[in-house]
């Protein structure tokens, strides 16, 4: 079992039972069974990141709520800088995702994410969020779809989205890591 997967599973039934939601009214909220949530707050069922802004939204919480840091910043650079070994990070068990908080602060209108996706890791499941977002591919390749597009973009290639436009991405590589840097607009990971 995963040490990133316990931790937020824990977190999502930390959260549950504090909002006095039932395993049961979670499940049939995402859509998901009742033994699938009970794996996820375990921490052995992968939890790919529309399900996580599923359960997000059933508690009321940004995605961004579950990023963690191993490190904590000093004091006098606490909101405005973020060293390179104190990031948050959010590691999507089990989907080969990993999320680096490169902004300094959850709140405020804009936010920077570090994505690492494995060799075939994405989904083409959509998402949608309310507010702009932007891209660059720093290494690799990355599969982007919008809306019934379908792009290929490749380091130093960039991209941006409109809030009502759902898309999808995925790392068509099956032997490199895809690395992106996004720019999220309205403080609404």
């Amino acid at each position: 079992m995963e040490k990133e997967s316990l931790r937020i599973g824990r977190q999502i039934r930390d959260l549950r039972k504090a909002k006095g939601i039932t395993l049961i009214t979670l499940a049939e909220k995402i859509g998901r069974s009742v033994g699938y949530v009970s794996q996820v707050e375990r921490g052995v069922s992968s939890l790919p990141i529309p399900t996580l802004q599923a359960i997000s939204a059933v508690f009321g919480v940004q995605i961004s709520w579950f990023f963690h840091a191993d490190n904590e910043a000093p004091m006098d650079e606490l909101n405005h800088i973020v060293r390179r070994n104190a990031r948050r990070s959010l590691n999507f068990s089990g989907t080969g995702i990993r999320e680096e908080l490169l902004s300094p602060r959850l709140s405020g209108q804009l936010q920077m994410i570090l994505t690492t996706f494995a060799p075939g890791a994405g989904s083409q499941e959509s998402r949608q969020r309310k507010d702009e977002e932007a891209g660059v591919v720093q290494s690799g390749s990355l599969e982007l779809g919008i809306g019934d597009k379908r792009f290929i973009l490749v380091a130093g290639d960039s991209f941006s989205l409109t809030g009502n436009e759902s898309h999808w991405v995925r790392n068509p590589s099956d032997k490199e890591e895809a690395v992106v840097q996004w720019v999220l607009t309205g403080g609404n990971y």
